[in-house]
């Protein structure tokens, strides 16, 4: 797709060191999260992770749901920039483009599986993280922008609702996401690669609705 890569900064593994101790603790927790899932671990867990005393990591955050809260944060705005360069990367054509953002989705989430984990998984309701609810509106308002580009092409009386369109689109990228990202012997064989069930089901889906590339 011509996308760049880059590694986020929550991934790149530190250790502790003087005034680091918020990135270090991010870091811990996002290891423990790959090792035993976004419920499998303390706070007092990710103190001992990043190799601090249980009572450190108050100093940045007040428990362990705002520790949760700011990686959850930190993953939407890194999937936000991806489907963004996405969307902005390469051909004017509507259905192209939303093709582009759904492989940039499925890409995030293969390569960052415990952020993405955590930005879904973390149990934390809008009202307790409104931070996460806007950094997930801005990410998936890219894709909505793209369903509205691709409604547009459509005459009057047959124009698919945008919102519409990105709900169930959004449904297509993170099934086959949550299928192909995990990394443990629990993921099962799937007889294509998740780059053409994609696209198969991008086609099929807009042909239902009319809709030719």
């Amino acid at each position: 797709m011509g996308r760049h890569k880059r590694r986020h900064p929550s991934r790149e593994r530190r250790g502790y060191h003087h005034g680091d101790l918020r990135e270090a603790l991010i870091d811990a927790a996002l290891e423990l999260i790959s090792e035993k899932g976004p419920a499998g671990f303390t706070f007092a867990d990710a103190a001992r992770g990043a190799g601090v005393s249980p009572a450190a990591p108050y100093r940045h955050f007040r428990d362990r749901d705002a520790l949760m809260a700011d990686i959850a944060k930190r993953g939407f705005q890194s999937l936000a920039e991806d489907l963004d360069a996405a969307a902005k990367d390469g051909s004017p054509n509507a259905v192209a483009t939303v093709e582009r953002i759904g492989q940039a989705y499925i890409d995030f989430a293969r390569r960052e599986p415990a952020l993405f984990s955590a930005m879904f998984e973390s149990g934390l309701t809008s009202s307790e993280a409104p931070e996460v609810k806007a950094a997930e509106d801005r990410a998936f308002n890219v894709l909505l922008q793209a369903c509205e580009a691709i409604s547009n092409t459509a005459t009057a009386a047959q124009r698919p609702p945008p919102m519409m369109m990105a709900l169930h689109l959004f449904s297509l990228a993170h099934g086959i996401a949550a299928l192909y990202s995990r990394g443990d012997g629990s993921r099962r064989t799937i007889p294509m690669s998740p780059s053409e069930l994609l696209e198969a089901a991008v086609l099929v889906y807009l042909d239902g609705l009319g809709i030719s590339k």
